[in-house]
């Protein structure tokens, strides 16, 4: 895992402050399809919420609400697959799925599409238009990027500052598996194991996928 730490002015802080909210807002609106259809496989998962997202989002753009049901689907995968959570659904096959909370601090995740690195030059999707940083990597860095795969890039707001993580494999890891796939609870999402009274922006999401 490689670590940058995004040396940004404050309008550029704001600027990826409001993507991150945006992102956790598409991630909030998927968890209640989740709950419901007990899917969180990322191509079925797309199947089923893809256009009634871009429809409710139109300003977070096609790729980053892709990114997001990849994050939901990594999140849920976690959380209701991973042998040491206490909500992993094999214990309790029949127990109703909880349902996933994503707060504002919630990472995003960029791929190909949505970040480009090129001779030092960083070029990143915000919600307004693109964002760009001029990065100086040491040698075996650069390298990495050449001889390795690069599996996820997620950035998140740390004491420091805006952090990009990059996760770089080499090119025979398993492709099924979440990249850095952690067996502790993360600290970004709040699990209702018994579902609580819906809001009214919980019953408008569900409404609007289906």
């Amino acid at each position: 895992m490689l670590h940058i730490i995004l040396n940004t002015t404050a309008e550029q802080t704001a600027r990826l402050q409001a993507l991150q909210v945006a992102f956790a807002e598409v991630c909030n609106a998927l968890a209640p399809v989740v709950q419901q259809t007990r899917c969180w496989n990322r191509v079925a998962l797309h199947h089923i919420t893809y256009h009634d997202l871009r429809q409710r989002f139109p300003q977070v753009g096609s790729q980053m609400v892709c990114n997001a049901i990849y994050s939901v689907s990594r999140t849920c995968r976690l959380i209701l697959q991973h042998p040491n959570s206490p909500f992993n659904i094999t214990s309790h096959p029949d127990r109703p799925l909880p349902l996933l909370q994503f707060l504002p601090s919630a990472p995003v995740y960029f791929d190909r599409h949505t970040l480009s690195l090129k001779e030092g030059l960083l070029s990143m999707y915000t919600l307004d238009g693109r964002m760009r940083f001029q990065l100086t990597l040491k040698t075996e860095d650069e390298l990495r990027f050449q001889r390795e795969k690069l599996r996820e890039i997620v950035l998140a707001r740390t004491p420091q500052g805006y952090q990009l993580s990059f996760w770089l494999a080499a090119l025979d890891v398993d492709e099924d598996k979440p990249a850095g796939l952690e067996a502790e609870m993360p600290e970004y999402v709040v699990v209702h194991a018994s579902q609580p009274k819906e809001s009214p922006a919980i019953q408008q999401a569900t409404a609007a996928l289906f």
